[in-house]
């Protein structure tokens, strides 16, 4: 047989004349289709992840200890549970809490009861705030005193975080780790400090002003700036949104009522309030009247809320504001970094596109910077103050014994007890008609995001990647707030041009609310 060209010289006869066969299992069978290839276009990601993150973590877990859930749950097992689950906490405030509770014990007159719910309130805030580094008290582990509800809380709270951040193994240690890692180059001294911190002290004070261990000595706090203590996560903007939707006012309303007051107005919805003095809520309510003098008028609140972000409130309770220092604008560049979020989410999802997180970024700088412009004077003290009141004022408002008068409505699913009562005297006064959980939900959000962009030390980073990770973890909370910003004001912040307009102006001029007279 003649040689073909190309034949091989050492290749068998056979092999020459032998078609070539796809292996069995890869050949349909009878009419059956051929398998299936799936293709799967994922983000682009550029680098390794930050350790901020971690931080942001701390964020959302501190913000979510000093929830009123929390502190319900802290107040019913102080006074009324097992105080024995509070044995060998070092916490002078709690211990204070603890003698004065054993000397009033049932017998209720003045305003001890109420003197006493306040101090509670504020060694709750102290257990709760700061401590960047303690694992121990990572998701409430050391402040849950019923051990299966702890493991619940912390097993929950782990869940989220491993979501979020997309490591399965993530633990509590590993949490740490990471915040330890964060912190690890931004040292003052003998102290580890945030690095928005070390970078404010380098800038603006003298080394020789570290180390006050007391209010009454010369020199920076160490507790202001240490990440043992530091900082406390707190943002009055959580307080001017529960003002919006009327926590305060609800409470006034009872409170004139108890005084057998009518509404300015003329209005007397409350008339049939009548609490009986065989249970607690009337000596309460007693002495937090007797107490007025002590707590934050709305008009020391309003100007803070003007210095901070450049919010107003109106109302015929509240003047036209006179303000020395006013974050005029606040209002565009947070609305802004919304906005610009929003556009990033649309491109992130777009898994054949490169997402731009630039305008993100720089969006972060400018909110970052006004924050730190309006964290003067009565930064400090006022949105202490303020938290402490209007848990106080949730906590009165949720007792069974408010619920039982306003009748409220038992089938709307509300996070927190002392919802359904503010909506019901929203409705009765005839105020703006949108449920206060949009307000809480702004608050609580709200809060959360301010906290991410103030203690976060924008200024120093120009890599847009940070950017993209601060917008794809916080991607919850930035669409809640715009969706109930929405529907409390009606505003959609993911038009452009974005609104400008102060939202109390936007809820004052919402059809059909009446605005409260005190």
């Amino acid at each position: 047989m003649e040689k073909r060209r190309g034949d091989s010289e050492t290749q068998p006869k056979s092999a020459l004349a032998a078609p070539v066969v796809a292996p069995a299992a890869t050949l349909p069978a009878g009419n059956n289709p051929p398998p299936s290839l799936t293709v799967h276009l994922a983000n682009a990601v550029s680098g390794p992840p930050s350790d901020q993150r971690f931080f942001w973590t701390k964020i959302r877990e501190g913000t979510t200890r000093i929830s009123f859930s929390y502190y319900e749950d802290f107040i019913n097992d102080l006074f009324c549970a097992n105080p024995k689950y509070f044995e060998g906490l070092e916490l002078q405030e709690l211990d204070q809490v603890q003698r004065k509770s054993q000397r009033l014990g049932s017998h209720v007159a003045g305003v001890a009861a109420y003197q006493l719910l306040r101090t509670a309130t504020e060694a709750f805030l102290l257990m709760h705030c700061g401590a960047l580094m303690d694992s121990n008290s990572f998701f409430g582990a050391n402040l849950v005193p019923d051990p299966v509800k702890r493991r619940g809380i912390v097993a929950r709270e782990l869940d989220e975080e491993r979501r979020r951040l997309g490591e399965e193994s993530l633990n509590v240690g590993g949490i740490i780790d990471g915040l330890n890692r964060y912190l690890g180059a931004s040292r003052l001294g003998t102290l580890t400090v945030l690095p928005y911190f070390e970078n404010v002290i380098k800038t603006s004070f003298s080394r020789r002003d570290l180390g006050a261990k007391h209010p009454l000595c010369e020199g920076i706090l160490d507790s202001r700036v240490s990440a043992e203590s530091a900082p406390c996560m707190l943002e009055l903007i959580w307080s001017y949104w529960h003002e919006e939707g009327m926590l305060v006012q609800s409470l006034n309303m009872i409170a004139l009522r108890f005084q057998n007051r009518i509404d300015p107005s003329g209005r007397n919805p409350l008339t049939a309030l009548n609490l009986d003095p065989l249970r607690p809520l009337s000596n309460l309510l007693w002495g937090y009247v007797q107490d007025e003098y002590n707590r934050l008028t709305i008009q020391r609140r309003a100007y803070e809320y003007d210095n901070h972000y450049g919010l107003t409130l109106y109302g015929k309770a509240v003047q036209t504001l006179q303000s020395a220092d006013s974050r005029t604008r606040f209002i565009e560049a947070f609305h802004q970094l919304l906005h610009r979020a929003g556009k990033f989410y649309l491109q992130d999802d777009d898994t054949t596109v490169r997402a731009d997180a630039f305008p993100v970024l720089q969006a972060l700088k400018e909110v970052h910077l006004l924050l730190a412009q309006g964290a003067h004077n009565q930064f400090g003290d006022l949105p202490w103050t303020a938290r402490v009141e209007m848990l106080i004022q949730k906590w009165l408002l949720g007792r069974p014994e408010i619920g039982q008068f306003l009748n409220s409505r038992p089938m709307v699913p509300y996070t927190e007890g002392w919802m359904a009562p503010v909506d019901s005297i929203k409705k009765m006064f005839g105020w703006n008609d949108t449920s206060v959980s949009q307000f809480r939900d702004l608050g609580v959000f709200g809060e959360q995001l301010l906290l991410s962009a103030r203690y976060g030390n924008w200024l120093e980073i120009n890599d847009p990647t940070l950017a993209a990770e601060w917008a794809r973890y916080w991607r919850p909370e930035v669409q809640s707030y715009v969706h109930s910003y929405r529907a409390a004001t009606g505003a959609d912040l993911t038009m452009a041009p974005v609104s400008t307009v102060p939202p109390g102006m936007l809820l004052r001029d919402r059809p059909g609310v009446r605005q409260p007279a005190t």
